[in-house]
């Protein structure tokens, strides 16, 4: 791997999507955030560099999943459940640390394309009614409350392209997904090696029918030699087009 000099590029030379035919649900999001990023980096395997790790996030994630599989392995409600009026306890399924593990994921190969799309989820749970409904884990630190109504348009495809692959499983999934919302509380006097929280259920109504079409639209970009113009909101397009006519 060799990254380029304006460090916004870093060039692949095994193409893993297209090798692999497959598309991962962060892949199909920058197929809609800009077509011309999407098919350079699967069917080019040029990339955008990376973002800096969250580590913090990835521990809270992790610390949530712990706590969420003890209330699993006894199949008791969350606490929070209480606080929403959920009748649902953390779902115990075979395939379950699959879903969870990147690259891996919850798995769904259409029989048009042949190509796979995956995602890995936070969590899904279970009603007594036997519905499933996905759960995502998300925490930041903002003086306003978090609410489903300003919820990131990104986090909202998430949970619906995780609506869709569970529905492939056969599984009957609710609309509703839940965020596990950890908002992080900056008005205390000290640190004292303690950063608290404070945690909100916020329920989303998702409507995942743009999936199929939208992933048959980006497999086809992918497997396309023609590159698409670039968009004129995104500022890797944007940069490029300054280099070129620098």
């Amino acid at each position: 791997m060799c990254q380029c000099t304006n460090h916004l590029w870093v060039v692949e030379w095994s193409n893993r999507s297209l090798d692999k035919r497959q598309l991962s649900r962060s892949k199909l999001d920058l197929f809609l955030e800009c077509p011309r990023c999407f098919h350079a980096d699967v069917a080019q395997g040029v990339r955008r560099s990376g973002q800096i790790p969250l580590s913090l996030n990835n521990a809270v994630d992790q610390l949530f999943k712990a706590e969420f599989d003890t209330y699993r392995l006894a199949q008791l409600p969350h606490p929070l459940f209480a606080s929403v009026g959920l009748d649902a306890v953390p779902f115990s399924h075979p395939e379950l640390e699959k879903w969870r593990t990147n690259f891996t994921g919850v798995r769904w190969t259409d029989p048009e394309t042949g190509w796979t799309l995956f995602g890995a989820i936070d969590d899904v749970w279970r009603s007594p009614a036997g519905q499933i409904y996905v759960a995502d884990y998300k925490a930041t630190s903002k003086v306003a409350p978090v609410t489903t109504e300003n919820l990131y348009p990104g986090y909202r495809r998430q949970a619906e392209v995780y609506q869709f692959l569970l529905r492939q499983q056969g599984l009957d999934v609710s609309n509703t997904a839940w965020f596990v919302y950890a908002n992080g509380i900056k008005t205390a006097d000290r640190f004292e090696d303690c950063l608290r929280f404070h945690t909100v259920l916020l329920p989303y109504e998702g409507t995942a029918d743009w999936v199929l079409e939208t992933f048959r639209d980006a497999v086809s970009l992918a497997t396309s030699a023609d590159s698409p113009g670039g968009s004129a909101d995104c500022q890797w397009c944007q940069f490029v087009e300054a280099r070129q006519h620098a």
